[in-house]
């Protein structure tokens, strides 16, 4: 018989529903816990997201609570399912309540604007190293894994036990969860690909082909390795679930919102006409602008990232930025600039 584990997901978003659903699903305890009253009844009364993850039935062991006080005390394992840039505003509303016997996931995917920090970074600068952190990431996008469709994300944790906690509380038959300790790279995975897939993005807005694209993800995995790499990372974390896997569902997907960003801005569309037509977050806007910062102060050059940057907040013309990309000095693939 399946062990049960009491689960609370803070977050109402579309990725927090869907990894309440997949607790759900195994049977655990589980609380969904909303900021917003009124959107909390309306989850309670028609049990669906109907905003972030439509057509997907709550089940009915998912229960629905405003109160952030009840929400953490129900349960052993705290799941983080808030966008980056709005976590540190909820932490600070849990310094009151003790955490100490508690285990933290982090499913958020990006880094802080400003400070430069990675979700778990933030989660410490708040509650202090001594908490039990785990993050999890990968190719997961919530309108699959609420439906059913087999799932493969990897859970890391400084701590070896707690990523086997989280691995064996929520992992059931579609959501399989690998284990690691290298929370450094899961986490700049799941960051870097976002920025990756909207320079992806705006490939497919100026109708360039397969080969580009191809092209594009290459360098761009390369990217993201050399970051980690010089942050502390393991770069094989980055040929794994949350990096290349991550990285090429978010590119090609259907779903991908920060595709979407960049298929737009390669249409002709500004980056302000694009959000303002979003309900979601897509989490790469401002990642880049954060990732600007991190490399102008570690000292290190992303050339695709950067052309990203530029076209996000520098208004440069997408057209030019590939056009740059391709007209940069020749060099030995792997020469290290």
């Amino acid at each position: 018989m399946t062990q049960t584990h009491k689960v609370t997901v803070l977050g109402d978003g579309g990725w927090g529903t869907a990894v309440a659903i997949v607790n759900a699903r195994r049977k655990n305890d589980v609380v969904l816990w909303s900021a917003f009253p009124e959107y909390a009844q309306v989850l309670k009364d028609k049990r669906e997201n109907v905003k972030f993850l439509p057509g997907v039935p709550l089940p009915t062991n998912i229960r629905i609570t405003t109160d952030l006080k009840d929400a953490i005390a129900s349960s052993r394992i705290i799941v983080l399912a808030i966008p980056t840039q709005f976590v540190r505003n909820i932490l600070f509303k849990t310094k009151e309540f003790d955490l100490s016997h508690k285990i933290l996931v982090s499913v958020s995917k990006g880094i802080e604007r400003r400070t430069g920090l990675r979700p778990s970074e933030i989660v410490q600068s708040i509650l202090g190293d001594k908490i039990n952190l785990a993050v999890l990431s990968g190719p997961s996008h919530a309108e699959e894994v609420a439906r059913n469709i087999p799932t493969l994300v990897v859970a890391a944790s400084k701590d070896a036990k707690i990523a086997t906690e989280v691995q064996q509380a929520m992992m059931d038959t579609y959501f399989r969860i690998y284990v690691q300790t290298d929370v450094i790279g899961v986490e700049l995975g799941g960051a870097l690909k976002n920025v990756i897939a909207i320079a992806a993005g705006i490939c497919d807005g100026l109708k360039f082909g397969d080969n580009t694209k191809s092209g594009l993800l290459s360098r761009g995995l390369l990217e993201m390795a050399r970051l980690g790499m010089k942050l502390g990372a393991n770069p094989n974390t980055f040929f794994g679930l949350s990096g290349m896997g991550d990285l090429v569902t978010t590119a090609f997907s259907k779903h991908g919102r920060n595709l979407k960003v960049g298929r737009e801005l390669g249409e002709g569309k500004t980056i302000k006409e694009i959000l303002g037509g979003m309900e979601m977050v897509a989490e790469g806007v401002d990642t880049a602008a954060a990732l600007h910062e991190l490399c102008v102060k570690v000292g290190i050059e992303l050339p695709i990232i950067d052309e990203v940057y530029k076209v996000l907040f520098e208004n440069k013309s997408p057209r030019q930025a590939v056009i740059d990309l391709l007209n940069r000095d020749a060099h030995e693939e792997w020469k290290q600039y």
